[in-house]
C-alpha cells in the first residue's frame, strides 16, 4: 500500500503507541458519542482505526464493525489482539476509503476518533463527502478534533468546528452535536484540546454544492 502522510511519525513508536491505545477505555474516550450509537446490530465503520481498540468496543456492544486503518504495523497487532472478535479489517485510509463500495456497503454509523488533524483541509471536504456516500439515510458519523502540538504523528493540521460544519451543510448533512475546546483526556498532555461532532445525513446529496 501507498505511504499515507497521516501515518508519519507512528512507526517510529508503534509498540508504545500500542501499549497505550489498548489501555484506553472506550467509554470514556467516547463518551459523548455514546448516546449516537444506533441500536445493534448495526454495520459500524471505524475508519483510522489505529490498533483496533475502538472496533473492539464496538463488536462486543453487538456491532457488525468495520475497522479501516492504514499502517500494516498496527493493522497487524489488531488483527493479532482481536481475532476472536467478529471484525473486518481493510487496509486503507481516509479520505478515499477506496475499499469500500457504496453500492453494497451502507454503513448505520461512522467514528472518525483521532484522525481528523492528520488531513489537511481539502481531504477533509472529500472526506465528508465520502462519509454521506456510504452512510445509510438517517446515519450518523462522529468525528474527534485535535488541536496542539504533535504527538507520535508528525503530519497534523490545525482542526477548525467552523471548517467542520461548512464541510457538513454544504454536503447536506446536519450538524447535530457540538463540543468544543476539551482537555485532553489523556494523561500528560496539557497543551493538546478535543473538540467533538456529530453529523447526521438526513437529506439527499445537494448537488448543487458542487
Amino acid at each position: 500500500m501507498k505511504r499515507v502522510l497521516g501515518t508519519k511519525g507512528y512507526e517510529k513508536v508503534v509498540e508504545s503507541f500500542a501499549g497505550a491505545s489498548l489501555k484506553l477505555d472506550f467509554d470514556y474516550i467516547n463518551e459523548d458519542f455514546l448516546d449516537f450509537l444506533p441500536p445493534a446490530p448495526a454495520r459500524v465503520l471505524d475508519a483510522g482505526a489505529g490498533v483496533g481498540q475502538n472496533a473492539a468496543a464496538l463488536a462486543r456492544r453487538g456491532y457488525e464493525v468495520v475497522a479501516v486503518e492504514p499502517l500494516t504495523e498496527f493493522i497487524q497487532i489488531a488483527k493479532q489482539t482481536f481475532a476472536n472478535l467478529n471484525i473486518s479489517w481493510l487496509q486503507d485510509s481516509l479520505p478515499n476509503l477506496e475499499m469500500l463500495s457504496a453500492e453494497s456497503m451502507k454503513f448505520d454509523f461512522i467514528l472518525i476518533d483521532g484522525v481528523w488533524h492528520h488531513l489537511n483541509p481539502q481531504e477533509r471536504e472529500l472526506c465528508i463527502e465520502r462519509c454521506f456516500e456510504i452512510l445509510k439515510p438517517q446515519a450518523k458519523c462522529a468525528i474527534s478534533l485535535r488541536n496542539g502540538p504533535a504527538g507520535s504523528g508528525k503530519h497534523i493540521f490545525p482542526t477548525s468546528v467552523d471548517e467542520l460544519v461548512q464541510f457538513a451543510e454544504k454536503i447536506g448533512f446536519d450538524v447535530i452535536f457540538l463540543r468544543e475546546d476539551q482537555p485532553s483526556k489523556m494523561k500528560n498532555k496539557p497543551d493538546v484540546v478535543w473538540s467533538r461532532a456529530v453529523i447526521q445525513k438526513t437529506t439527499e446529496r445537494n448537488v448543487s454544492a458542487f
